[in-house]
């Protein structure tokens, strides 16, 4: 089969494109930065065209004549001063590849939604037939949340052959997030404190990679299907890191409700002095004891999708960033 894949060269996007070449199957991926080429050239692609999804037409060519669609690429950045990307990546851009796809009559297609688009759940494990519609934690939330059900949904009711997925918290080698930062900071004994409740559906890149995989095979369309991990909290995921790496855990545990109120003095303090991004309203918002939660249950059952426990993906990632630090 021919994929087309937007975001290939990122961190979901290269093991996707990695396990269906390994699986016998053809990638065309379009890259912002021809440098970036090379990137995929060691992973097996051989057909890229420069290309991004905020431009339409530059995405025709190389989706015309494939078997499906892998759309990946977003923004998902959280604290920054700059949000424009949201607008322009997670929703012009979704639109611009599902119109496309619609365009060219593509037979199936797969698009990366995300948990986050529920919000906080209140520490309640959702299922697909949640629909959050209250105000967003942030911009990549509420971005995501509508080219999730303004974009896709629409456009799969009027006929669109299209599958979500819907991750949680990703993790792995190589990622480029702020969970690889937070581990980072863990191993080289810099992390200050740990937010209490805040709680994540925890997957490793390598899962994920297969959800989207068994949802291009398997998925019915017009569903949506969490593909999230175990739900861990920040705190438990910590005392699993400290098992396997032995370096001891932040003692400060900052409750939500300090959390939450520091949140709103940030905020203030940001229309003053410039704020780093870790220490921005929005971004102590999202920590603030937030559960960003899900059940995989209707994956399992209907993809045969089967997430790792979070000790064995978190061993083999704890062991990568210990190896680029020169640690034991």
């Amino acid at each position: 089969m021919r994929y087309f894949i937007t975001g290939a060269t990122g961190f979901v996007g290269s093991h996707i494109a990695r396990q269906l070449i390994e699986g016998g199957h053809q990638v065309v991926a379009v890259v912002r930065n021809p440098a970036r080429a090379q990137d995929l050239v060691k992973l097996g692609v051989t057909i890229f065209f420069q290309g991004d999804v905020t431009d339409k037409e530059s995405m025709r060519e190389p989706m015309r004549n494939t078997d499906g669609v892998f759309h990946i690429a977003g923004w998902y950045k959280v604290g920054v001063k700059d949000k424009s990307g949201g607008e322009k990546i997670n929703i012009q851009g979704t639109r611009n590849v599902l119109e496309l796809m619609k365009e060219l009559g593509i037979p199936k297609g797969v698009y990366t939604s995300t948990l986050a688009v529920n919000s906080d759940t209140n520490g309640k494990e959702v299922d697909e037939n949640y629909h959050f519609t209250g105000k967003h934690l942030s911009e990549y939330d509420r971005t995501k949340w509508v080219a999730h059900y303004e974009v896709a949904d629409p456009m799969i009711a009027a006929g669109l052959p299209l599958v979500i997925v819907m991750p949680g918290v990703i993790y792995g080698p190589e990622d480029t997030s702020s969970v690889r930062t937070t581990f980072i900071q863990y191993l080289q004994r810099k992390l200050p404190m740990l937010p209490g409740g805040t709680t994540f559906s925890w997957a490793h890149v390598e899962d994920i990679a297969r959800g989207h995989i068994l949802a291009m095979e398997k998925g019915k369309v017009g569903e949506s299907y969490i593909i999230a991990g175990p739900t861990h909290s920040l705190v438990e995921a910590m005392q699993v890191a400290k098992e396997i790496t032995g370096v001891p855990t932040p003692r400060m545990i900052v409750p939500a409700g300090v959390m939450k109120a520091l949140a709103v003095v940030m905020g203030a303090v940001a229309k003053i002095v410039s704020v780093p991004d870790e220490y921005s309203a929005e971004y102590l918002r999202v920590n603030a004891g937030t559960t960003y939660i899900g059940s995989n249950a209707r994956a399992r059952r209907e993809l045969g999708y089967e997430p790792r426990p979070l000790k064995e993906g978190l061993t083999q990632t704890l062991k990568h960033e210990m190896q680029l630090l020169g640690m034991k």
